[in-house]
């Protein structure tokens, strides 16, 4: 596990725990992936119920209100696989 998603896990786990329905995975290019679900977040590249793709930049301006999710999806910086309402439940829990 690189230092970056070590970084994810520490921020993302007291957010996504008891908020998180089901499984969303953060691929962060170059990085690797995180896994969320309702005990918070863990290193993995496992199947899940919505998969959003982006840069560890445009993951990090996400997370720290710099970056509307919805903004770069439509711009294409946030890569969404599964269901995109989903995908925003997930954003707004990262916001929050």
């Amino acid at each position: 596990m690189t230092s970056v998603i070590a970084d994810y896990i520490a921020n993302l786990t007291p957010k996504a725990k008891g908020q998180i329905r089901g499984t969303a995975r953060l691929e962060i290019t170059d990085h690797g992936s995180v896994m969320l679900d309702e005990t918070g977040a863990t290193a993995s590249d496992g199947p899940a119920d919505v998969v959003l793709i982006a840069s560890d930049e445009v993951f990090r301006n996400i997370l720290s209100g710099a970056q509307n999710p919805i903004t770069a999806y439509m711009s294409g910086k946030l890569r969404v696989e599964g269901n995109v309402q989903r995908a925003l439940k997930v954003s707004a829990i990262l916001t929050a």
